[in-house]
């Protein structure tokens, strides 16, 4: 059986560079894509992959990009994240613009290009990694939450509407995961990012590739919709418990 393709975007550092070891480690080829290049391409070399240069906020550079794709079996939509934690009488339009781009319309763009490769695979796998904040709010997460829910919407009407397709569409829903998430939201503020997880023990990018990796190698007649994935000290998107 030839080898299967996976395309990875934001695979340059956290759980996407991480999901990209583990698909590599299932036997499958792996495309990257992400803007850092200088990141990606010594991870392409590592796992005998691919790198490609991916802005998912710009179209041209997702045609480009989906141009370079000859195959796919397995679409992981990872690039995202978040900037502030204001509440929304002091909302940052920017802000709120940016996630946008890049998690609602950057998957928008990422799928739809890619879309008929899967099919054409005749074992097409569109895994979404969204967020609990896709499914819950919180206090000075409008922007986040709300692009995250609008994320997770369009990925669950694909799933509806690809019914009878070859295809199959996961959306795997992380809790706190420590990355370089919380650095990006707090723009470089260390300090401020590591509170988020002092005295518990998050989850690791690790953790949320192990999870990809075995939704992508279930057989093709089984489809795990959603898998909610947290800390054991997480309830929910606001409360944790700490030692």
């Amino acid at each position: 059986m030839s080898t299967r393709t996976a395309v990875i975007t934001g695979a340059s550092a956290g759980i996407g560079a991480a999901s990209a070891r583990a698909l590599a480690a299932a036997g499958f080829h792996v495309v990257l894509g992400a803007r850092r290049e200088d990141r990606l391409r010594p991870l392409a070399e590592e796992l005998s992959g691919t790198a490609q240069p991916l802005d998912v906020t710009d179209a041209e550079s997702v045609a480009a990009f989906a141009a370079r794709v000859a195959e796919c079996h397995v679409l992981v939509n990872n690039a995202g994240g978040a900037l502030g934690l204001d509440r929304v009488e002091r909302a940052d339009e920017e802000h709120w613009r940016w996630m946008w781009e890049t998690n609602v319309l950057g998957t928008l763009r990422v799928t739809k290009a890619l879309l008929p490769a899967l099919l054409a695979s005749g074992d097409g796998h569109v895994i979404t990694v969204t967020s609990i904040a896709g499914h819950e709010v919180y206090d000075g997460g409008a922007g986040y939450t709300s692009a995250k829910h609008a994320q997770s919407a369009l990925h669950r009407t694909l799933r509806s509407e690809h019914l009878g397709d070859p295809l199959r569409l996961t959306e795997v829903i992380p809790g706190m995961v420590e990355t370089e998430f919380s650095v990006n939201r707090f723009e470089g503020d260390t300090e401020r990012a590591a509170a988020v997880y002092r005295d518990l023990t998050p989850l690791s990018a690790e953790d949320v590739a192990d999870v990809v990796a075995f939704a992508a190698t279930r057989p093709p007649h089984v489809n795990l919709d959603q898998i909610v994935v947290k800390p054991r000290a997480q309830y929910n998107g606001s409360r944790v418990h700490r030692e």
